[in-house]
């Protein structure tokens, strides 16, 4: 069946199962509800520690009663589960090698956060579909009304109450318009298609309220790619909808005077490094990426060990170029996937880390996900390339679970998709 047909039968497959299925199993209830817990509380995790690592747990030990130890075998048979895992395995090896072992273990933590989606997916099937959308649904908007409201009304950028800096919110406001790109471009029913994307632009509108230059950036150039691989076959469409790609950014950064104030920013911090000032937004990223290539090269193939980035930093910044760096403000992350990981374990974790975004196209891939899968591949890529995305918790665990559900939903629809008489003849079979 096309993609077309996802929206034809929408009632059918997610609101009738929820209001006519009366016999959920104790498992089945279980599961639900550490679903729906899960999608509401990686939101609040400063605001509400306990019921954040409650939701974990809870997961953990509904995948556990529903059988999920059992079938992890043949879950790491998917590539980004295997990837997940072999990533995690050399984060944790870089341990050994590690002068600071609390350290360590602290940096651990942000990758090991990919392994959520092995429970997550293990325990969706589809009588638990409607409830995992549904609460993932719920989670993302009240967030995004929050933001708005901190925007609209309060004048703050990002959301302060859930300790969500503009970085987050940014980033979960790009997968939001990929998302509503691509329900918009399989929709056969004009005013869904309408809604969707309008839906996208308004996204996009408040992204650009925002002050996460890069995280737009990879926002609209994803877009771009999205609609280049969805209408290439259509030329005609293809050069009217980037066409119109570009009016709607430039209508927002003309009107936007968030967007104006940050490109004329941008614009004097690029002539301060030119003129050998690096206390900027853009100079600082280019010294830290500058120090942090210097600490790779130190040791290639193995890195200084997980958790060493900021002791790495603190030598070098004194005596690389005679301590020209020294100045630079209070360390946090290099704001570079790449260069971070690199310095942590080299080499073997640059193609461990490559293999997770490779696994993870290929996963999607495999369930006739590619469109979206390239769109969503690419957004964390440009992102991982100006800031450290995996300190992104909120926005990995969205990603997980958007990925989870796509492979749930694509799953059920190929059972589905199967004619009755052959559905019976596997079954006796």
């Amino acid at each position: 069946m096309q993609n077309s047909n996802y929206f034809r039968d929408i009632k059918n497959r997610l609101v009738y199962p929820i209001l006519q299925h009366d016999d959920y199993s104790w498992r089945d209830i279980l599961a639900i509800s550490a679903l729906f817990l899960f999608s509401i509380a990686f939101w609040i995790k400063e605001l509400s520690f306990h019921a954040y690592t409650f939701a974990h747990f809870f997961l953990l030990l509904a995948w556990i009663l529903d059988g999920g130890l059992s079938r992890l075998k043949e879950m790491i048979k998917e590539p980004f589960v295997a990837a997940i895992l072999i990533l995690c395995i050399v984060m944790a090896l870089g341990i050994f090698w590690s002068d600071d072992l609390k350290l360590g273990f602290k940096v651990l933590r942000r990758y090991i956060a990919f392994l959520i989606f092995i429970p997550y997916l293990a325990l969706l099937n589809k009588e638990r579909l409607p409830w995992a959308i549904g609460s993932l649904l719920i989670g993302y908007f009240a967030v995004l009304a929050t933001g708005i409201y901190q925007w609209l009304v309060l004048d703050v950028q990002g959301i302060p109450p859930l300790s969500m800096p503009y970085l987050k919110f940014s980033s979960m406001l790009g997968i939001g318009v990929l998302l509503a790109l691509y329900f918009a471009g399989i929709t056969k029913d004009n005013k869904t298609k309408l809604f969707l994307s309008i839906f996208s632009i308004f996204l996009l509108f408040i992204q650009f309220n925002q002050d996460a230059r890069g995280i737009l950036i990879a926002t609209i150039i994803s877009s771009a790619l999205f609609i280049f691989l969805f209408f290439r076959k259509e030329i005609g469409k293809l050069l009217v909808i980037m066409a119109l790609l570009v009016v709607v950014c430039g209508i927002f950064a003309y009107n936007s005077d968030n967007f104006q104030k940050r490109l004329a920013l941008a614009n004097d911090n690029i002539k301060s490094f030119k003129a050998g000032d690096y206390n900027t937004s853009p100079g600082q990223r280019l010294a830290l990426w500058d120090i942090g290539l210097y600490n790779i090269a130190e040791r290639p193939l193995f890195g200084h060990g997980t958790g060493m980035a900021l002791h790495s930093f603190d030598t070098s910044a004194q005596t690389y170029k005679g301590g020209f760096y020294k100045n630079l403000p209070k360390f946090v992350h290099y704001h570079n996937d790449w260069v971070e990981i690199g310095i942590h374990i080299g080499a073997l974790g640059l193609f461990a880390y490559a293999y997770l975004l490779w696994g993870w196209f290929q996963t999607l891939k495999a369930h006739k996900l590619v469109i979206p899968g390239a769109t969503l591949l690419c957004f964390v890529f440009l992102c991982g390339i100006t800031d450290l995305f995996v300190f992104f918790r909120q926005t990995i665990f969205l990603l997980v679970a958007v990925t989870a559900i796509g492979i749930c939903w694509q799953r059920t629809h190929e059972i589905d998709s199967i004619p009755i008489t052959m559905k019976e003849k596997n079954i006796s079979a």
